[in-house]
Order: structure tokens, then sequence, then C-alpha cells
């Protein structure tokens, strides 16, 4: 985007009225605070939806398949969102494009509150994929334009705005989660509202609070080129219907395949931006010396969220089964523990943000951060596994356990997924900037494609085995990582 245009958006937007930042932090603000209410409300109680007894209100799903389902369904909303990307930069701007998003995903839980079948499940799947898709990346690039590149107030400005994703992943789970036992749908409903409330703010304050940010095209399509990309697309979407007609009655296209194929892609997508952006003639020396070095912390970051979004599929199904959930005198919702991940990182990010100015100079570097992360995701599954190992897998497990878990895989969260953001930002090629934010995206993607394959081997009786080689594995990566911090900042060239 021109400098002129920059200036220009900036211009319009109203810039003091929601505690001294622009009036169109407010907007972005309930508009992403109401997306992520609908869903992580969702997520709260998916899983459970998919593998209880139809008798129960659910679908009636093998757990293990219900658990790999909603690792490949996390993968594919990630990866989603570089096609949300491409749309907002080439055809019709950001502000459209949450729009469209935040209708898609609203059609998605409507389809969900409404009792069906296994088929209708899965349409509110493809929704919801395209929809989050389409909103969460481009929600946060119109936060960056109602703020000038100099303003002060920016980074304040962003911290804002992600207290109020945690805001409603923290409230979401906990009403959401309440109505779970009465019904699966009412639950989801609610998260339909949810998504409801966010569009009506957005379309009706926008004009006012946001003026021309999220309206600018950045690189459009000329004519030619639209008449080429709709043919393309046109095409591959109707192959892709062909093939699915074909593959789905002729045994080819089944859960387990489609699971694999996703799997391979997870892995395979950020290979090839890597090999891309390598071998790419505008990507100079520096920047590649830099790319190498970004590969063991891509690694490592694959790794954390591995175990960091076995918060919705395992822990959840850990809670549910394995917990005492009639505690101190209160009947728990295993779908409440989902509120533990935002509510830590409510009160902890401003910690661990002053901690870091504190230390200055002396604060960890960008890969010791990483195996500290590591380090604390690993121990948070070797923690989980000591209950089983002193009261057996027969015995209902105190819910203090779990709420330890969750706490201390936020303190690795903490080490790396701000860290990774900024890091993602200086080690990325000129040329590939944008691309190379998605790259850091797709980690997540990669780790939940590893997971679905994982989840696989999970059973009570497995129990200690399972969450002690995944920990084991964590923290013999994070020691590792740590030896080779020293090198892999060499290779950053000046980059801390």
């Amino acid at each position: 985007m021109a400098n002129y245009d920059r200036q220009k958006i900036v211009a319009s937007v109203p810039q003091t009225g929601f505690f001294g930042h622009p009036k169109g932090l407010f907007t972005l603000f309930f508009t992403e605070f109401w997306e992520r209410f609908s869903y992580y409300g969702m997520r709260a109680i998916l899983v459970f939806y998919m593998y209880y007894e139809v008798s129960k209100g659910g679908l009636g799903l093998d757990q293990t398949l219900a658990l790999s389902i909603m690792s490949i369904y996390g993968s594919l909303v990630y990866m989603s969102g570089i096609i949300g990307g491409w749309f907002a930069d080439r055809i019709f701007g950001t502000s459209k494009a949450v729009f469209y998003g935040g209708i898609l995903i609203m059609l998605g839980h409507i389809a969900l509150a409404i009792p069906g079948n296994v088929a209708l499940f899965f349409i509110s799947m493809v929704l919801i994929v395209l929809g989050t898709g389409l909103l969460k990346p481009n929600v946060s690039s119109v936060v960056g334009e109602i703020y000038s590149e100099e303003d002060a107030r920016r980074d304040s400005g962003f911290s804002i705005f992600y207290m109020g994703i945690n805001l409603g992943g923290f409230l979401a789970p906990l009403i959401v989660g309440s109505v779970m036992n009465t019904s699966f749908h009412l639950g989801f409903g609610i998260a339909a509202v949810g998504m409801f409330f966010g569009l009506v703010q957005f379309v009706t304050t926008k004009k006012k609070n946001l003026g021309l940010a999220g309206t600018y095209v950045p690189n459009p399509l000329t004519g030619d080129e639209k008449k080429k990309t709709y043919t393309i697309i046109g095409i591959v979407v109707a192959a892709v219907a062909v093939l699915i007609a074909i593959a789905i009655p002729t045994g080819l296209l089944t859960f387990k395949s489609f699971i694999n194929l996703v799997g391979v892609l997870g892995i395979l997508i950020p290979t090839l931006y890597f090999i891309v952006m390598y071998r790419s003639p505008k990507t100079n020396e520096v920047e590649r010396s830099r790319l190498i070095a970004y590969i063991p912390l891509f690694i490592a970051s694959v790794m954390f969220w591995a175990i960091q979004e076995q918060g919705s599929t395992i822990l959840a199904s850990y809670a549910d089964n394995r917990t005492q959930l009639n505690f101190a005198g209160m009947t728990i919702s295993p779908a409440w523990f989902q509120s533990l991940n935002p509510l830590f990182i409510i009160f902890l990010a401003p910690v661990f943000a002053w901690m870091w100015i504190k230390l200055g100079k002396r604060q960890p570097s960008i890969p010791q951060k990483f195996s500290l992360a590591l380090l604390f995701a690993g121990l948070s599954f070797l923690v989980i596994l000591l209950p089983a190992y002193f009261g057996g897998t027969d015995s209902l497990v105190n819910p203090l356990w779990l709420v330890l878990s969750y706490l201390i895989v936020v303190l690795g969260e903490l080490c790396l997924s701000p860290v990774g953001l900024s890091a993602t930002t200086k080690l990325a090629p000129a040329a590939f900037s944008a691309q190379t934010m998605s790259l850091w995206f797709l980690s997540s993607a990669a780790a939940q494609a590893i997971n679905a394959q994982i989840v696989q081997f999970y059973t009570p009786e497995n129990e200690m085995a399972y969450f002690g080689i995944i920990g084991g594995a964590s923290i013999v990566l994070s020691v590792l990582l740590f030896m080779l911090a020293p090198k892999i900042q060499v290779f950053m060239k000046g980059i801390r």
C-alpha cells in the first residue's frame, strides 16, 4: 500500500475515543471479542458433541475418530487464513473479508444449532473454516491500518485488541459449557448469536469509526487477471466437487484418508513455503541465513502447539472421563477447563511483558525463549501423568491437576507466541513479509495435522506412556534447542 494511501486512511479514522485510542479500535475490539466468543464457545463443546451418544444429544462417533476430526478441523482453520488473506489482498479488501467471514461463521453455527446428522455437521465445519479464514487474519490487519507507522500507541492498541480475544475465549466456554448437558444445539445457538452481535456492531459502527480502513485492495486483480482467476477458481471448485462425488461412494475418501491427506498438507505446505522463499532471487544472502535460523524455531513452534492444542482434544476428553467433576460442592462442566488458558494469559501476559523489559539485554535470546516454551510444554504433560502414576487409571482425578497443567503450558505460550510473532517480522525476507507471517500461523496448522495422527494412540490404559513420551520428547527438543541457540543466533545476523 502506498504511503499516501496509508496517511489518507489514518486521517479518515477518528483518532481518539476508545481509552485514548482511535475509535476504530472499539469496533475491531468487539468484532474480535464476539468472533472469539462464538469460536471458543463452539470449540469448547464440539468434541463432546461428536462422541456423545445420540441418546445424550451427540452424534455418536467413535471417540478416537472425534479427537482426530477435532485436530483436523483446527489445522484447516489455520490453513484457510492463506485463502482469506489472498482474497482480501487481491479482490475485496480486509473490511469486506471480515464481514463475509462473519456471515459464514454465523451460518456454520446455525447449522450446528439445528438437530441433524453427520452431513449437516460437516457442512457447518466447512462454513466455519472458510469464515474464520476470511475474518481472523484480516481483522488484525485492519487494526494496523488505523494507526500511523510512527504512532506510539500502536503496540498498546494491539495489546487491548488481544485482550478482547482472551476475554471472548474466557467467557464463552463458561456460558456455552453450562448449557451443554441441557442441549448441545442450544450451546451452538448461543455461539451463533455471539457472532450475530459481532456482525451487527461491526456494520453499524465501521463507517463512523473505521473511515477508509479496510476498504483499500492492496494488490487488486486487473481485468484480465480477474477473468483468468475466476475461471481457475471455478474449475478447481468443480473438479474438487466431482472428485468428492466419486471418491466417497467408491470408498477412496474416508475419514481416515482425509485425515491422512490433511496431515500431509500440514507438513508439505510450510516446507514448500521455505523452499520458495529461500530459492527466490528476491531473497538476499543475509535473508537466506535468517531463514535457516527460522527453521529450528518453526519446528519448535510445531512441537509446542502440538501439545498446547491438545487442550481442546485429549485434555478435553480427560476432563470429561478422568476428572472428578463434583468438586468443592459444585458440579463442573468439562468445557469450563478451556476457559483456563485465556484466563491465565489475561493475568500473566502483563507480568511477562514487565519481566522482559526489566531484564533488558539480560533477557534470554529468541531461541532460548523457545527452548523454555518447549520445557514448559513438556512439563505440562508430565504433570498430568502423575495422577495415574500415584492413583492408577481407574480412579477419578482431582481437577486441580488439570488446572496446573493448563497453567504450566500457558507459561510456555507466553515465552513463544508473542516472541514468535515478533521474530517472524524481524527474520522475514523483505519480499515475503506477509507470506512469512502466514508461515508462522502454519506452524499451528502443521501441529494440529500431526495431532490428528497422534491422538489415535491415546487410551486410558496407555495414558502414562502417551503423556510421558510426548512430554519427554518436548523436553529433549528443548535441551537440544538451548544447546544450538548460540549457533542459531549467528545465522540470525544481528537479530535478537
